[in-house]
């Protein structure tokens, strides 16, 4: 499940960054919103994930029904993942999202 580069992407900022909108997945990973939300599918049948409607956006998160391994398990992947291309891209790209001075400039 998580061997696929995409939904691995997706955890790491996931277990970063916590409950985030398809929006911000799709800028962070600078990947097309179809394919970000095939994957979070993927994801949320085999129940890593779980999501949330709030109007049109969809927000997810990790589930909180994971058990104890699982979740210490996705959080030390993400760990070493995260000092690794392209994720290293990806928190960047997040935290320029995240910051309103990058916004104005």
């Amino acid at each position: 499940m998580i061997a696929d580069q995409t939904r691995l992407r997706c955890l790491v900022l996931l277990s970063t960054q916590g409950e985030l909108c398809v929006c911000e997945l799709v800028q962070a990973l600078q990947l097309s919103q179809p394919k970000i939300s095939r994957h979070l599918a993927a994801l949320r049948e085999a129940g890593v994930v779980e999501s949330r409607r709030q109007g049109q956006w969809m927000f997810y998160q990790l589930s909180t029904a994971l058990p104890d391994w699982a979740i210490t398990t996705v959080t030390a992947v993400a760990g070493g993942a995260k000092l690794e291309t392209p994720y290293t891209a990806d928190a960047k790209r997040f935290r320029r999202l995240a910051d309103p001075e990058t916004l104005v400039a």
